[in-house]
């Protein structure tokens, strides 16, 4: 569907605005009202617009950065466009969606990854540890896990809750794919009791990292 304009997405968006999605989304801090599988059915009958994800993103509404995400071309954004946008990401679902189907895809990511480590920014710096997480899971290659385990014990314990989420996911994801330094990721996740606490529903594996990794583990050695 070409010829879409921004303001027939914006109305389409706002007809689709729920108090009681609002109001579960606010509580981890997203602020639009949008059912996520309405907002997935407007964005794959749009098909891919570049264009026009980028003028939804400029909107700085929620669900239009949403919506522009699924429909845009990773590809054709250069370095500094990723760089900008991490920053412009603001909620928690805009950013994890910009990683994971924009950045994650995009010839730039490896060089964004290594940048946003050290970024002063938690919230930069918590994109690039997804970007590490990932390497870590499907390219380890060339990454020093060693000293990715060294970040993680001097600095998760106080880092603030995005960055600490995807230092941990990290942390496990070591211990899960890479049995040479197991021991060590489960000692520092036992020492640090990092999200050791977290509520978790029946059937669900917790994030506290022993007990992830030990669960990822007991599975891949049932197969």
């Amino acid at each position: 569907m070409t010829g879409t304009t921004v303001a027939e997405v914006m109305a389409e968006l706002a007809a689709l605005e729920d108090p009681r999605a609002r109001e579960v989304n606010e509580k981890h801090g997203d602020d639009h009202g949008v059912n996520l599988g309405k907002l997935r059915a407007i964005a794959k009958r749009l098909k891919t617009q570049q264009d026009l994800a980028v003028e939804l993103w400029e909107t700085d509404d929620t669900a239009a950065k949403l919506v522009a995400l699924v429909i845009c071309r990773p590809k054709a954004f250069e370095r500094d466009d990723l760089d900008r946008m991490v920053r412009e990401a603001r909620t928690p679902k805009v950013h994890d969606w910009l990683v994971n189907y924009v950045v994650k895809k995009s010839p730039h990511a490896e060089e964004l990854r290594v940048a946003w480590l050290a970024d002063p920014d938690p919230v930069v710096a918590s994109a690039g540890w997804a970007l590490t997480t990932e390497r870590v899971a499907k390219k380890p290659e060339g990454l020093d896990l060693a000293r990715l385990l060294d970040d993680v014990e001097k600095e998760m314990k106080d880092a603030p809750d995005r960055l600490q989420w995807a230092m941990n996911h990290c942390l496990a994801l070591i211990g899960i794919e890479h049995a040479e330094h197991r021991a060590r990721a489960i000692g520092i996740g036992e020492r640090l009791e990092v999200l050791k606490d977290y509520p978790t529903p029946p059937n669900c594996t917790s994030p506290f990292a022993p007990v992830w990794i030990a669960e990822m583990v007991r599975r891949q050695e049932s197969r």
